[in-house]
C-alpha cells in the first residue's frame, strides 16, 4: 500500500519506488546494447621493416613552382615536366604502387587554380590520397 497508519493516526505517505527502478534498469539494458563493443581509435601505419625503401614506397612530390610565364612550372621529384604530361606520368607511377599517397608542393606566387587543377588530375588517375605541402 502507499498509505500506512502511523501510531498518531495520520496517513503516512510513502513513495513506491518500484517502477523507478524498473525504468532505471530498462534504460540501462538499452545503453549496453546500443553501445558498440569494438573499440574505435585512430589507426596509423607503422612502418614495418628498416633500411632504404625501394622506389615504389618512395614518396612522390609534385611541385608547382612559378616561372617566368604566367603558368607555373611542374616537377616531379624534381624531375621537370609539362602540363600535358602530368595524367599520363601519374598513371603511369600509380599503376603498380600499392600506397596512391600523392604530395602537392607550391611556392606561394602560385595561384590555387594551378594547385585544383593537379589535384583534380591525381584524381583523375585514381591516386588515392593527396596531401599539400607548405
Amino acid at each position: 500500500m502507499s498509505f500506512a497508519m502511523g501510531g498518531g493516526g495520520r496517513p503516512a505517505a510513502e513513495m513506491n519506488v518500484t517502477p523507478l527502478i524498473d525504468v532505471l534498469l530498462v534504460l540501462l539494458i538499452i545503453f549496453m546494447i546500443t553501445t558498440p563493443m569494438d573499440p574505435h581509435g585512430v589507426y596509423a601505419d607503422i612502418p614495418q621493416k628498416n633500411g632504404k625503401p625501394s622506389p615504389e614506397e618512395a614518396v612522390i612530390v609534385l611541385e608547382l613552382s612559378q616561372g617566368k610565364d604566367s603558368v607555373p612550372a611542374l616537377s616531379i621529384n624534381r624531375q621537370q615536366l609539362a602540363w600535358a604530361e602530368l595524367k599520363a606520368r601519374l598513371l603511369e607511377i600509380y599503376k603498380t604502387r600499392a600506397n596512391g599517397v600523392l604530395f602537392i608542393k607550391g611556392d606561394t606566387d602560385v595561384e590555387f587554380e594551378y594547385v585544383a587543377e593537379a589535384i583534380d588530375a591525381a584524381h583523375a588517375v585514381h591516386v588515392e590520397r593527396v596531401g599539400l605541402l607548405r
